[in-house]
């Protein structure tokens, strides 16, 4: 589904990645980690179009989107989110996911004057699709609720929640699990599961949580000094060398499995 091919990116003498080469397939949940400053982030940014490569292709689907603007990108079916979670505080959680609904009629000008009954049933089919979304991550009694005042973890969920509402093809995660508590950090590796087996989304995920990323990603691709230092399943990348070198003797990498 996507290929990226010798990617490169430098900010003035610091090569924040370098020659960056791996896939993801179809249908699978895929973990990307690596050290603090290995260029995971700043890959995430190029895959979307926050910033432009200075070398290598992504191709996504046979089509080629390197350096393109974000909307293109979201629109060929990649939805990523962030770090720190970026809802609309003052707006209620359902209304964030329905910000998220495609193709909205009523953000061109005219329509809400010219054609106002389909703008309406729009927002009626966006409103449904909002509770159909949080009744799959178990946040319906949260929907009315100021998104501002969500715990970290229900943040997180809401942040899965707005990319489930384009019905995205590939969703890049940006550490889902910081700061979020065991309970719902269970909570969004069932929901990230379940997306993957019955709605045959992919997911490209980092983490730092290493718990996490080998009991929920069945490849994992490991980032050093902005290269691929190896990849594998959860078991081989636990107990390759490398790997435990560039973490420092492995002390975040020796989990049970």
């Amino acid at each position: 589904m996507l290929c990226i091919d010798q990617l490169s990116k430098r900010f003035g003498g610091l090569k924040a990645v370098d020659g960056c080469a791996f896939s993801v397939q179809p249908a699978t949940i895929t973990g990307l980690i690596g050290p603090n400053g290995a260029g995971k982030t700043t890959l995430f940014n190029l895959l979307t179009g926050f910033i432009k490569p200075d070398g290598g292709h992504v191709r996504f689907e046979d089509k080629d989107i390197t350096g393109q603007s974000p909307h293109r990108i979201f629109r060929a079916g990649i939805c990523r989110t962030f770090q720190v979670p970026r809802e609309f505080r003052e707006m209620s959680v359902v209304d964030n996911l329905m910000m998220a609904f495609p193709g909205q009629l009523g953000e061109e000008i005219w329509n809400p004057l010219i054609r106002p009954g389909a703008v309406r049933r729009q927002e009626t089919t966006a409103r449904q699709k909002a509770m159909e979304v949080l009744e799959f991550l178990e946040l319906t009694r949260a929907a009315d609720e100021r998104a501002g005042n969500l715990s970290g973890g229900q943040k997180k969920l809401l942040e899965l929640a707005r990319t489930m509402m384009s019905d995205p093809k590939l969703v890049l995660l940006d550490e889902p699990g910081a700061g979020v508590n065991r309970t719902l950090l269970k909570r969004l590796a069932d929901s990230i599961r379940g997306l993957c087996a019955e709605r045959r989304m992919t997911f490209l995920l980092i983490e730092h949580d290493m718990d996490f990323v080998m009991r929920l990603c069945k490849r994992v691709v490991v980032m050093s000094e902005g290269r691929v230092l190896a990849e594998g399943n959860p078991k081989d990348i636990q107990g390759d060398q490398r790997v435990l070198g560039a973490y420092l003797g492995g002390q975040y990498v020796a989990v049970e499995c």
